[in-house]
């Protein structure tokens, strides 16, 4: 099965999270989010994945968040998806994925249990 991170090589806990997978001998995927943002429908998938709700998985210290207000209670799933997806600095990392499970590498070592 192909393990695959969501990475921000700028990001010290993405960074330790790759560390620890190459560590292991696992050779993963990389996705560049930011580079190359997720559409909806991925992040939804992977919300699915993680078992988690969109705002357990955005970064509310990002500018983004209190620029679009996403704090805002009213907002819905389909709303704060689709923020992330236009605003990929919105998505807390890393995340890896092992097939049909995935977890948030904070800290780090929370990824063993899906290996």
């Amino acid at each position: 099965m192909q393990v695959t991170i969501w990475h921000n090589p700028r990001c010290s806990k993405s960074r330790q999270t790759m560390a620890l997978l190459t560590e292991r001998g696992i050779d993963p995927e990389v996705f560049l989010y930011l580079e190359t943002p997720p559409s909806a429908e991925v992040i939804d998938s992977v919300l699915n994945l993680l078992g988690r709700k969109p705002r357990d998985v955005i970064r509310k210290s990002e500018a983004a968040y209190s620029e679009l207000n996403l704090g805002d209670p009213g907002l819905d799933r389909d709303a704060l998806v689709a923020a992330m997806a236009q605003n990929p600095i919105l998505i807390e990392r890393p995340i890896v994925i092992n097939g049909a499970q995935a977890a948030v590498g904070r800290p780090p070592e929370s990824v063993l249990d899906i290996l």
